[in-house]
């Protein structure tokens, strides 16, 4: 008799902190037969990769918690939960794995209707609402951070890390990237995660000039929502959307200015690269600081919130850095304790032994 194999539904959906850790995990499930469930107009349209089918189903979030006034978004939950029960059913699925999110609602309670296993992976040091909500749900749920455990004493969580793609492993991919720098010139590498950072993005412009003159090149991925995007031209500086090559990027450079979404900062540490973070002040109870402050505890980053940031003291920290290499190379160190590199191997055996038990 042949074996059939293990056909299992990941459920993740939105930014590419949702996305990525998913996409890794597959990669170390060779040999499950694996579909996604996303939503309509999302990242995963683009992101995930050919060889799963994408399911999707119209779902929202509980943007002001489980009251009465989200009756009407509970009716569209409900549909959901339905749809995605028939998918599971009717695809003979044996397990599901998802990222949190409002998408991991729907999956979470059409997956244990029908008595199938759950592992829920949460990347943020301050777990998220659904999480916390659905945890206790889960057979398992995998954090990101262990911090993140003391906040779900209900559920069975297990220290993890968060997977990032195999090519933020490969230490020498740096000579990979095809950008015109100089190997001797400082790199400063700008990014604000999937969603991009327009007010970071500003404050970086206003310094630029001075990082110029002391001999530093800036990438400054940009994301596609900032209008001034092109405003600023120089020889030593690359102004881009995105920039598919992270990987050899975060390696080549001295020091990252970044958002501190957990899929980011997972993807600093592996690479050892030095940070000065601004979480994003609009992210849902702030987790973005929470996510930041397991790096300053090691002194792997400093962190800044943005509305007492001006541009002359980030221009000053910058040029202080840069001048300190010795602080720099150590602060890549440090964030290095902060993760697994082997957490998708980690998180691929946590769900086999959920699944196959």
């Amino acid at each position: 008799m042949v074996d059939t194999p293990t056909r299992l539904l990941i459920a993740a959906s939105g930014t590419g902190g949702h996305l990525f850790p998913a996409i890794a995990l597959c990669e170390k499930l060779p040999e499950y037969q694996i579909e996604w469930l996303g939503v309509p107009n999302r990242l995963e349209t683009q992101l995930v990769p050919k060889q799963y089918k994408l399911n999707t189903i119209s779902v929202e979030g509980f943007q002001k918690g489980f009251g009465i006034s989200s009756l009407f978004t509970l009716g569209k939950l409900i549909g959901s939960i339905l749809e995605v029960r028939k998918l599971l059913h009717h695809g003979n699925f044996q397990g599901v794995f998802t990222t949190g999110g409002y998408i991991a609602g729907p999956s979470v309670i059409a997956a244990r209707s029908l008595g199938l296993p759950v592992i829920l992976h949460e990347a943020n040091a301050l777990p998220g609402k659904v999480t916390r909500f659905f945890g206790p749900w889960c057979n398992a749920v995998a954090v990101g951070f262990d911090v993140a455990a003391k906040y779900l004493p209900k559920a069975k969580t297990i220290y993890t890390s968060t997977p990032v793609r195999s090519q933020f492993l490969d230490e020498a991919i740096a000579a990979t990237l095809d950008l015109p720098i100089p190997a001797e010139a400082p790199l400063i590498v700008v990014f604000g995660g999937s969603q991009g950072a327009v007010a970071v993005n500003k404050l970086v412009r206003q310094c630029a000039p001075a990082w110029f003159e002391a001999g530093a090149y800036i990438v400054h991925l940009t994301g596609e929502s900032d209008p001034d995007a092109n405003s600023l031209q120089h020889p030593q500086y690359i102004c881009l959307p995105f920039f598919d090559n992270m990987a050899a990027l975060l390696r080549r450079a001295n020091l990252a200015i970044s958002r501190s979404g957990a899929g980011s900062l997972t993807e600093l540490a592996v690479c050892g690269t030095p940070s000065i973070l601004i979480p994003y002040p609009f992210a849902a109870e702030d987790h973005q600081t929470y996510n930041a402050n397991v790096f300053t505890a090691v002194n792997a980053a400093l962190l800044f919130k943005q509305s007492d940031l001006t541009a002359e003291t980030l221009l000053h920290e910058v040029l202080r850095l840069l001048k300190s290499p010795d602080e720099l190379r150590q602060m890549g160190e440090n964030s290095k304790v902060v993760v697994l590199p082997d957490s998708a191997e980690k998180l691929a055996q946590l769900v086999r032994e959920v699944i196959e038990k």
